[in-house]
């Protein structure tokens, strides 16, 4: 697999998106597994403690070093396999998340986005984006998940040059 920056903006009403997505050959359940449980999550960007459906969980993103510190994490939203909505820390710095899952014919396509409130942020959270979730489908897939070098600095300038959508009033 060659790395290329995939993220794009989207407006959606609560902010700005850097979306990004990926299709798994794979059935819904199976992908849903693999980006929601504690240890599968573990082989393509951390891990977390406690029980969702109390609405809150304490998750570590191990793939960022040596005592990466433990977040609180609110789960706004969670219909399995088809969708989960996060808080990581209060607005207007908090990252909110999200991931929505389709399947059809056989394969799973994942929606994923994180809330940007300032664009330039989009030059370290885009590569960052593209390499966890192409770490996700190799892990996923079997393979040798890909090198961070690769991702940063090299997709830095895509993420700076994203068109940004114009809010529309209705």
């Amino acid at each position: 697999m060659t790395a290329k920056p995939t993220g794009h903006y989207t407006l959606k009403p609560d902010g700005l998106y850097l979306q990004f997505d990926r299709l798994f050959h794979a059935p819904i359940e199976e992908v849903w597994y693999a980006l929601t449980n504690p240890n599968a999550m573990r082989a393509w960007i951390g891990t977390y403690t406690g029980r969702p459906e109390t609405g809150g969980v304490r998750f570590q993103m191990t793939f960022e070093g040596e005592g990466a510190e433990w977040q609180n994490v609110s789960i706004l939203e969670c219909a399995p396999p088809h969708r989960f909505l996060a808080d990581s820390g209060p607005a207007p710095t908090g990252i909110r998340v999200f991931a929505h899952l389709r399947e059809a014919a056989g394969m799973t396509t994942l929606t994923f986005g994180q809330r940007l409130p300032n664009t330039a942020d989009a030059a370290t959270m885009g590569p960052g984006w593209d390499y966890y979730l192409d770490r996700l489908m190799a892990a996923h897939g079997g393979r040798p998940l890909p090198e961070w070098e690769t991702y940063y600095p090299a997709f830095a300038d895509h993420y700076k040059g994203l068109h940004v959508p114009a809010e529309t009033h209705g």
